[in-house]
Order: structure tokens, then sequence, then C-alpha cells
């Protein structure tokens, strides 16, 4: 049987005039690769700013297994469109996600940083200002930033938005081959309905005052049409 990383119950989530969520319930298990879509003003970023412990629940828990310290997460956002004076390397801004800051990083804590920059496919352009960097690129800088301490759960906030499509699937790829082989669970959020379909093994579909979540393999593309009015 599978284990849960996270377990949603009855989730309630309110603002002053705004009810985002009144019993929201699902589970994430381990190793697994969820996308949630859903319209505009679903609550998909509430919802993540809950799961990072940003928002408090007005109702209801979020419960981690085994417990909240031990389930360390990961955050990849939307593109940001960066100076191009932004000053740091790709190496240094992958570096700031380390208990330290280089150059002072122990050489185990720069190893961590050389792999998490291999594996996302930049450490070829470690010493590039980040402002420099291509759309691609910065979304991968901002990939290997987000796993360089070896988070359970990755949680990407429409990470592909502004990306072509070549690039879309290129990062897309490397969010896979992570989850099949470094024990990372996916929490995607997306309005990339073919994207998603594509990678993701379970849906959470939000819409307003309820929820359907479910096997991938079972939808459409046209079935997650109509689940989300997406």
């Amino acid at each position: 049987m599978t284990e849960p990383l996270i377990a949603v119950e009855h989730l309630g989530i309110a603002f002053p005039n705004n009810q985002v969520f009144e019993d929201l319930n699902f589970k994430i298990d381990r190793g697994d690769f969820v996308t949630v879509i859903g319209e505009n003003g679903v609550g998909k970023t509430t919802l993540i700013r809950a799961l990072l412990g940003m928002l408090k629940p007005t109702s209801g828990q979020i419960k981690y297994f085994p417990n909240k310290k031990a389930t360390k997460i990961g955050y990849v956002p939307q593109f940001r469109n960066l100076d191009q004076e932004y000053p740091l390397t790709i190496e240094d801004f992958v570096g700031l996600n380390v208990h330290g800051w280089l150059p002072w990083l122990t050489k185990a804590e720069h190893q961590q940083v050389r792999t998490a920059m291999a594996v996302t496919n930049v450490k070829k352009i470690a010493q590039r200002p980040l402002g420099m960097a291509s759309g691609g690129e910065k979304q991968r800088a901002y990939l290997a930033q987000a796993i360089v301490e070896q988070p359970k759960l990755l949680i990407l906030d429409e990470s592909t938005a502004s990306l072509d499509n070549e690039m879309k699937y290129e990062l897309l790829d490397l969010v896979q081959n992570l989850n099949q082989t470094s024990d990372i669970t996916v929490f995607f959020v997306t309005h990339d309905l073919p994207l998603a379909k594509k990678y993701a093994k379970h849906y959470l579909a939000l819409r307003p005052g309820e929820q359907q979540f479910g096997d991938m393999a079972d939808m459409s593309i046209e079935q997650l049409k109509e689940v989300t009015n997406v």
C-alpha cells in the first residue's frame, strides 16, 4: 500500500468576504505526480501557500507524514523576468537555498549545488549571470535551487506558463526524471491541460465549492476541460 506524504482533511480557508475552500479533501502519496487544474480564482495559489505553511487554515488540517519538519518542500515559482543586471551567477543563485552562502559553503554543500545543477542541465552555464540567462535556463535554475536540499515534495506554481513548447517539455522531462529516480513527489499547478495529461499520474480539479481527484489515465483532454472550465 502506498504511503501518504500529505493529507488535506476538511480544509477551509477564508478571507473577509471570500470563502476560498470550505471542505477540501485529498491525499498526496509518496512518489506521486499530481497536477492541480482549474480556472483562475478557484484557489490554486491559496492552496500552495497553505501547503508551504504561509497560510493558516480557518478549519480542517493539513497532515504531513511522518511530520511537517521531515517533509521538506521545494518550490518553483512562476516565470520571473529578472533584470539583466541581476548580479548573481546561476551557481550562486542555486546556492541560496543551502544553509550557508557561496563561497562559504562546506565541501559537501558545494557538491550539493553542483549535483542540483547537473541534473537540471545548468552546470555548463554555472557562471552565467542569472539575469543574462534565457527563460528556459532561468526556470531550470529555479528548479535546481528548489531541489538542492533534496526535498520530499516539489511544488511547481505555473512554472511553465511563459515558456515556449520546447522549453515546457524540457523542464517537465527533468521534473519527471526527478519524480521517477529521486523519490521526489510532484505537485504541479498549471492551466496547460495537454502538459498535465502527459506527465501527471493524478489530477486535482478545483471548481468553486467543489473538487475532483482521480487517475489522469482515466481522463481525456476534453474531460479535463469539462471538470475545470479551463
